[in-house]
Formats: structure tokens, sequence, C-alpha cells
């Protein structure tokens, strides 16, 4: 079974010499979009350099242990005391809300999120169990140590916009994209055909910790270890590569970009089977979903 599509390097949508002009450490894909890379995962922000305060959004919120260098880059970016309009999540992953409770206190917030996602950030309810069975590597071997919640940000917690829009975000909207976890979004620009697709797909083999450091660029499906519904991850990842997305950040791994990117992405959504989905394991015949009872863990 093949586990990801080649990408050429060369369609990195960051460039190295440029973002090391900036003292904010963040790799710049458009004037108003930005990522940082936190150990295993990425972060972005949304907004222009200087914007100030209340004129950026922060799109997920990292790793534990990671808050301090959200906030600097931030202030680096937009300015001493930017505080943002929104944060907005993707999903609510033990690796994309390490730092979301810290910094909704420190900057008094709101945190959007799907409201299907919701239970894992209320503290009401726990995400499936994880599969360490599937993907090989390490962190699929230590996926039954992370935490699976739930944290509770209720006091800053709302519902995505039923109309789709992203608050403090114009021009871009919403796209459900369930299967890595229930309530999974992603979030679109059609100007410029611009993707933040979270875990939807990745564009490193996360389930390895040494490609997870690494992070030479190729095209898997959402980390296999963490994802409860390979079918609703399949119809996913179809829909977005009927975008045609120009440039694309994800969850783990470089942003990428242009012709290469989308026939990677293509290949992706037109091999799904064979290249993302575990032969074996715990979710590929049951998947845990909220009308089998099993996508939300009662809260210990």
């Amino acid at each position: 079974m093949a586990e990801q599509v080649p990408i050429d390097p060369a369609a990195r949508a960051d460039d190295p010499k440029r973002d090391a002009q900036r003292d904010d450490a963040t790799r710049e894909v458009a004037p108003d979009l930005a990522y940082k890379r936190l150990a295993i995962v990425n972060v972005a922000f949304y907004g222009r350099p200087e914007a100030g305060d209340r004129q950026w959004v922060l799109i997920d919120a990292g790793v534990i242990g990671t808050t301090g260098l959200i906030a600097s880059a931030a202030e680096q970016r937009f300015g001493e005391g930017a505080r943002p309009a929104a944060i907005v999540m993707t999903h609510g992953h033990f690796d994309h809300i390490g730092g979301l409770k810290e910094l909704a206190e420190r900057w008094d917030v709101p945190i959007f999120a799907h409201p299907l996602e919701h239970p894992y950030l209320n503290g009401s309810a726990s995400y499936p169990p994880p599969d360490p069975k599937v993907g090989g590597g390490l962190m699929s071997l230590l996926s039954p140590l992370f935490p699976r919640g739930p944290i509770d940000v209720s006091a800053w917690l709302r519902p995505l916009p039923e109309d789709a829009s992203v608050p403090g975000m114009p021009g871009w909207r919403w796209l459900h994209t369930p299967g890595h976890s229930v309530g999974h979004v992603s979030f679109w620009r059609e100007a410029d055909r611009t993707l933040i697709a979270g875990d939807a797909f990745i564009t490193t083999r996360q389930e390895s910790a040494y490609a997870a450091i690494a992070q030479s660029p190729e095209l898997h499906g959402p980390p296999m270890y963490y994802t409860p519904d390979w079918q609703k991850s399949r119809a996913s990842v179809e829909l977005l590569a009927g975008l045609e997305p120009e440039i694309a950040i994800t969850g783990h791994g470089p942003a990428m970009r242009g012709p290469e990117m989308r026939a990677a992405l293509h290949t992706l959504a037109r091999d799904f089977d064979g290249v993302a989905v575990p032969a074996h394991g715990r979710y590929v015949d049951d998947p845990a979903r909220i009308e089998h009872g099993t996508a939300y863990k009662p809260a210990r």
C-alpha cells in the first residue's frame, strides 16, 4: 500500500529568503496570510503585517508549550499589544488546542468552531480512541498517550456562522470537511483560491516522528492514527480537490502551491483508498460517528 503522493519541493508556497527578512519567524504565502511551524503542527495568521489591535485572526492554537511562541509571533507581525478579532479552529485535537485556553484568556477573544466540534471544546466529551496499529511509526505507537480532551473553553466558544462566513476574515468561507473529526472544517478564499485545509489532508507523513520533524513535502491523507471515519475523509478530500486550490496551508507539513500541488491533490482524491486508508484498522470498517453513538466519549 502506498501512503504518500510525492510533490516537487519547488512547489512550496513560502519563500525562505523572503521570510528570513522578517523577525516574526512566520512563513508568508500571501500578503495577508502566514503560517508558523510549532514542533509538529502549524498555526496560521490572517491579516496584513502591522494590522493592529483586533484586525487579524489566529487559525488553530498549536501544541502545549507553544503559547508564548504564538503570542510573540503575533506581536511581531501585527504590532505591540495587538489582539486578534477571533481564533478560528479547524478542529480540536490536542496538537491544535495546546495554547487555546491561555490565549483566549490573555486576549479575551472569541473562539469559533463548528457546532459538531463543540463537545470536545466545552468539557462535555472526548474524542474516540486513536488507533496505534495503523500507519506505522513512532507517532502512531505513542498515540494512546496523546490527550483526547475534553478541554473547556466554553466561556469564549461560539459556533461558526450558519452563512459559512468566517469571523474577522472577509472574503473567506468555511467548509465542513469531516472525517478526521466530526466537526472538522477548512477555510477557503475563492478570490485567489487559497485553502487552509487543517488536517483534511497534510503535506508530511505525520505517523513518523522523523518525517514529522524533517517535513519533506509529500501529500498524505489525514493522520491515520487519529482519523475515525475514512469514508467521510475521502469525501472531504474530493471536495477540496474539486476547488482547484492555488495555495494550500495544512495542519502538518509545508504549505504548497501551483499545478504540482493540485495534481498531487487530485491523485490523492482519486487513489484515496490505496494511498490514505490503512489496509486494516479500528475505524476502517466501523467508523466512529454521531449516529452510531461513538463519535463522542463521555468526559471523565
